[in-house]
């Protein structure tokens, strides 16, 4: 089995050198995965910095110190890809977080369409994009992870077709798709920004404006699949086709 992650914050350290782990990271590392001495273990920051090596001391329920063996940057994923996720509905929304950072997504945009039966407004928004970040951050370790995908704020229609018109390639999954994503012409490098719809489908009008913005509609399959699985799928596609899984 390989070493188990844990995220520090501000990563800075040397090949030969020591970090302490405290905090709740080091509680779960302690008391939760009941790490001891000698046992090997990875820290990131979650921006592509990791330091690899093994637990040289244990103190108390909640602390630990790694002797750095070796140090590795991950470096930027190239091309880069964003999935425009719409809001699902109950814990949905979190389900499609995980298993999209466990495939390898880069990046994640919450998006409030306008046939989501879930909104996110006032404090009730803040807490469910808190929960959509904390799971990000969980699968990124679980899935052994050096660079966690970002999770951004909820964005508007017209801020989706702005990431859409930036893009080097766009799409929008939809079954009606007349071309499979399987046989787009994709860039070698630069940004993919896919937008899944939530499950009414994308409106029209939404259509129209991703249009404008450059996005081509793609389907994915014969089968139609949920708005929380359909960016995991998308995503393993993308990342087989561009190399990035080779």
């Amino acid at each position: 089995m390989t070493a188990p992650v844990f995220l520090v914050e501000g990563l800075r350290a040397a090949t030969g050198g020591t970090v302490t782990l405290d905090g709740a990271e080091g509680r779960h590392a302690v008391s939760v995965r009941r790490l001891r001495v000698g046992e090997e273990i990875v820290l990131t920051d979650g921006a592509g910095t990791g330091a690899y090596g093994t637990v040289a001391a244990v103190e108390g329920k909640d602390r630990l110190e790694v002797a750095v063996r070796e140090m590795r940057t991950e470096p930027e994923p190239d091309p880069r890809i964003t999935v425009v996720q719409a809001l699902p509905k109950g814990d949905r929304g979190e389900l499609a977080v995980e298993t999209m950072t466990e495939t390898g997504v880069d990046a994640i945009v919450p998006w409030a369409a306008s046939r989501c039966i879930t909104q996110w407004k006032g404090e009730r928004g803040l807490k469910a994009l808190a929960k959509w970040r904390a799971t990000a951050r969980e699968a990124g370790k679980q899935s052994r992870r050096l660079r966690f995908p970002e999770v951004a704020d909820a964005a508007s229609t017209k801020q989706v077709a702005g990431l859409l018109a930036a893009a080097d390639f766009a799409a929008v999954l939809h079954e009606e798709g007349a071309e499979p994503l399987a046989t787009a012409d994709l860039p070698a490098a630069g940004g993919i920004v896919l937008v899944v719809g939530p499950e009414g489908g994308v409106s029209p009008e939404e259509l129209a404006a991703f249009a404008e913005a450059g996005a081509r509609p793609y389907r994915l399959g014969r089968s139609v699949l949920r708005t929380s699985t359909a960016g995991t799928a998308a995503t393993a596609l993308l990342l087989g086709r561009t190399g990035r899984w080779a």
